[in-house]
């Protein structure tokens, strides 16, 4: 539905939310938008992992993920990145639920490539008209954790979870919330940016490789039927737009 708007908040974003976030999550509310956020928290993972004394490996900005890594990944996510989320937004006086893919089957997915990344999946199918309907009375706080068929959880990252969320529900916009301004060339952020200047970007290794799931979430989401991108660390200013 057009009137929804998708944001994914960064592990890092999550801990340091300024008060134009709420000022901006509230004037949607206001407008009678669906709003979904989705949640990550690597940041909270690889240090939970770390104290834990389980490997923190990435590849092109994806967590391999065992089986330990997982309850980590799942513990980290929906017992303390999530409450503390909701927990700010209600002291907002926003209303706000905490979902996870075990509600009504709402993210289902299957692995994206296991011999490669573990216990690591990609979105396949969501409960819509569950998720709207639930949507039109609070703000939904959603993990990136989906379900096989099967009941095994498999964590999904959340840039690529944000997207496919948003496509499937028909968003007008999704928002991809992180702790820089926006896609940064010599230190200033790209206002505006389309895939073959991405891709050029990657190339001369301006863009890393943490930020490129970001983008290729962008423009998945652009290229079926989400009508506005952006990557920036403030609600209230549009960081870089993707065309």
């Amino acid at each position: 539905m057009k009137e929804t708007i998708v944001v994914k908040i960064g592990g890092n974003a999550s801990d340091q939310l300024p008060g134009t976030f709420f000022q901006q999550i509230k004037t949607w509310w206001d407008e009678g938008k669906q709003v979904l956020i989705i949640h990550g928290g690597g940041p909270q993972i690889s240090q939970w992992s770390e104290k834990m004394h389980l490997s923190v490996k990435k590849i092109d900005g994806i967590r391999v993920t065992d089986s330990d890594t997982l309850d980590v990944t799942k513990a980290v996510l929906l017992g303390m990145v999530q409450p503390k989320l909701c927990q700010s937004l209600s002291n907002a006086g926003l209303p706000v639920v905490g979902m996870n893919a075990s509600d009504n089957h709402l993210l289902q997915g299957k692995y994206l490539n296991q011999e490669e990344y573990g216990e690591v999946g990609q979105v396949t199918d969501i409960n819509k008209t569950w998720l709207h309907h639930e949507l039109k009375n609070q703000i939904g706080i959603l993990a990136p954790l989906a379900q096989t068929e099967d009941g095994h959880w498999l964590n999904v990252n959340a840039d690529m979870a944000a997207a496919t969320i948003a496509i499937q529900l028909g968003a007008e916009s999704l928002v991809l919330l992180t702790d820089v301004p926006g896609v940064l060339n010599s230190g200033k952020v790209v206002p505006q940016l389309t895939e073959t200047d991405a891709n050029a970007l990657f190339q001369k290794d301006i863009i890393k490789s943490g930020m490129m799931p970001k983008i290729q979430a962008s423009f998945k989401a652009l290229k079926n039927g989400v009508d506005k991108t952006f990557i920036t660390n403030d609600l209230c200013r549009q960081g870089t737009q993707f065309q």
